[in-house]
């Protein structure tokens, strides 16, 4: 019998964490203390060496909250009120961004795609040549609304090639997709504690080209969200946080980083999670399941899969029979398709995915059985 209160998350965060990461929270730790920010220094440096930058050219700042309070952060701290946003919208999380530069009432362009398009970068160029306003660009690189993997560095180039700051939302493909900063020449890369580096949720993170991060004091729009203060804050008191930090989370995500090199790198867990997401598509495929993006498309991250075309399928329903086996998915989150999506970044193995399919196979009510 399923253990109700233990289940794999199947989603894209909250994720799967492992035991070593569940059990190294349960020391407490003092904020001031000098071991902590020592601590929280050693994450700092991590993460420079994960994003393969040197700590001459760029630094990194930890912000608490959900990875949009480090999005909001870097929006609210980096685009002067002289400057324009131009963001790349095809899923909800880019909507998000320009969401979040509308309420702080900064000068805002979005160019708007399908979620199920790829964006087209030579719009992007266009829209950059004629707008001479535009000061920053946004994009989101996974678009977790369908797993879409944005042409990052193919936005970059043009980004750089117009001397635009460049933003980028790297929320759930950090850590486990490989990817060149150096080379993209980003400003901004924002990231979360409980994606691919598979921590737990409490706080995001941002790795920033330190010049243009330093040109920012006094900028930011929010006391809380001041990016530049919370990073100069880091930087002068040895690792210290403005106000109360998730001293838990962090020393999670600090056992989570150290899992992270034992398994070999980005790299290895970026086979890791391609392995997965290969054997999710390919079962569920032979189950009758119809993925939503071309292969070609598709990150290693997340997958949506559309609804089978059955009278009697209920996702609620499929949802509480895979629960009941062991396994939580996700709701779709495509405006006007019917879909849901299956994660695989967090702890989880070919073997994991394996299981999956024999309960999906399980929980197909829809379906009788001699046709299983």
């Amino acid at each position: 019998m399923h253990n109700p209160d233990h289940y794999l998350l199947l989603t894209p965060g909250p994720l799967t964490t492992t035991a070593g990461v569940r059990e190294s929270m349960l020391k407490d730790w003092c904020t001031w203390d000098d071991d902590y920010k020592s601590l929280v220094q050693s994450i700092r440096s991590d993460l420079l060496t994960f994003a393969e930058v040197s700590a001459e050219d760029y630094t990194s700042v930890l912000m608490q909250g959900s990875g949009t309070f480090s999005v909001e952060s870097v929006i609210a701290t980096a685009v002067p009120d002289d400057g324009k946003l131009l963001v790349l919208v095809n899923g909800a999380y880019g909507k998000r961004i320009a969401e979040i530069a509308e309420r702080l009432k900064l000068n805002v362009r979005t160019i708007e795609y399908a979620e199920t398009d790829m964006p087209d970068v030579e719009k992007v160029d266009t829209v950059l040549a004629e707008d001479a306003a535009i000061t920053h660009v946004a994009v989101v690189h996974c678009e977790t609304t369908t797993g879409l993997l944005n042409p990052l560095h193919d936005i970059a180039g043009i980004v750089k090639r117009h001397n635009k700051t460049f933003i980028v939302d790297a929320m759930s493909s950090f850590g486990g997709i490989d990817m060149s900063i150096k080379n993209m020449d980003a400003d901004y890369v924002i990231s979360s504690a409980n994606k691919c580096i598979q921590g737990v949720p409490g706080f995001g993170f941002v790795i920033a080209k330190r010049t243009t991060l330093q040109s920012c004091e006094g900028r930011a729009r929010s006391l809380s969200l001041d990016l530049y203060d919370q990073w100069k804050t880091m930087e002068d008191q040895g690792g210290k946080w403005r106000f109360t930090s998730p001293t838990h989370t962090v020393r999670a995500f600090k056992q989570a980083l150290e899992e992270l090199k034992q398994e070999g790198g980005v790299l290895k867990r970026q086979e890791r999670y391609v392995e997965n997401q290969r054997l999710l598509v390919e079962g569920m495929r032979a189950l009758g399941f119809s993925p939503l993006l071309p292969d070609a498309w598709q990150s290693p991250i997340i997958t949506p899969f559309y609804y089978p075309e059955h009278d009697t399928f209920q996702f609620e329903r499929f949802y509480e029979e895979l629960k009941a086996r062991g396994f939580v998915i996700y709701p779709g989150k495509v405006t006007d398709l019917k879909t849901f999506r299956i994660g695989n970044i967090g702890d989880i193995h070919p073997s994991d995915i394996t299981a999956l399919l024999d309960a999906v196979r399980e929980s197909s009510y829809w379906i009788e059985p001699a046709a299983l």
